[in-house]
Protein backbone atom coordinates (compact mmCIF):
# COMPACT_ATOMS: atom_id res chain seq x y z
CA UNK A 1 0.00 0.00 0.00
CA UNK A 2 1.56 3.45 -1.24
CA UNK A 3 0.42 6.41 0.96
CA UNK A 4 -2.00 8.49 -0.82
CA UNK A 5 -3.28 10.24 2.24
CA UNK A 6 -1.46 13.68 2.87
CA UNK A 7 -1.00 15.74 6.03
CA UNK A 8 -3.65 18.04 6.25
CA UNK A 9 -6.04 15.31 4.61
CA UNK A 10 -4.89 13.14 7.38
CA UNK A 11 -5.81 16.16 9.95
CA UNK A 12 -9.06 16.52 8.56
CA UNK A 13 -9.88 12.86 8.60
CA UNK A 14 -8.96 12.29 12.31
CA UNK A 15 -10.85 15.78 13.18
CA UNK A 16 -14.13 14.34 11.17
CA UNK A 17 -13.62 10.85 13.27
CA UNK A 18 -13.62 12.77 16.38
CA UNK A 19 -16.65 14.85 15.81
CA UNK A 20 -18.65 11.49 14.51
CA UNK A 21 -17.89 9.47 16.83
CA UNK A 22 -18.40 12.51 19.96
CA UNK A 23 -21.86 12.72 17.94
CA UNK A 24 -22.76 9.52 18.08
CA UNK A 25 -21.68 8.59 21.89
CA UNK A 26 -23.86 11.88 22.70
CA UNK A 27 -26.91 10.72 20.49
CA UNK A 28 -25.92 6.67 21.54
CA UNK A 29 -26.41 5.56 17.99
CA UNK A 30 -24.98 3.27 16.28
CA UNK A 31 -24.11 5.14 13.48
CA UNK A 32 -20.88 6.50 15.72
CA UNK A 33 -18.95 3.48 14.42
CA UNK A 34 -18.89 5.17 11.14
CA UNK A 35 -16.22 7.20 12.74
CA UNK A 36 -13.58 4.14 12.58
CA UNK A 37 -13.59 4.74 8.54
CA UNK A 38 -11.83 7.84 8.66
CA UNK A 39 -9.29 7.30 11.94
CA UNK A 40 -8.24 4.26 10.26
CA UNK A 41 -7.67 5.70 7.03
CA UNK A 42 -6.23 8.90 8.41
CA UNK A 43 -3.72 6.74 10.40
CA UNK A 44 -2.68 4.33 8.16
CA UNK A 45 -2.41 7.72 5.26
CA UNK A 46 -4.06 5.06 3.20
CA UNK A 47 -7.19 5.49 1.73
CA UNK A 48 -8.92 2.65 -1.10
CA UNK A 49 -11.47 5.49 -2.58
CA UNK A 50 -8.30 7.34 -3.63
CA UNK A 51 -6.63 4.65 -5.29
CA UNK A 52 -9.32 3.43 -7.07
CA UNK A 53 -10.08 7.26 -8.63
CA UNK A 54 -6.38 7.92 -8.63
CA UNK A 55 -6.16 10.44 -5.94
CA UNK A 56 -3.08 10.89 -4.17
CA UNK A 57 -3.04 14.53 -1.65
CA UNK A 58 0.72 13.25 -0.24
CA UNK A 59 3.43 15.44 -1.34
CA UNK A 60 5.90 14.09 -3.57
CA UNK A 61 9.55 14.48 -1.93
CA UNK A 62 12.21 12.90 -3.83
CA UNK A 63 15.48 11.60 -1.57
CA UNK A 64 18.45 13.57 -2.77
CA UNK A 65 21.24 10.99 -4.28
Amino acid sequence: MKANVGKTDKMVRVLLALIIGGLGLFFQSWLGLIAFVPLLTGMINWCPLYSIFGINTCAYNPKKA
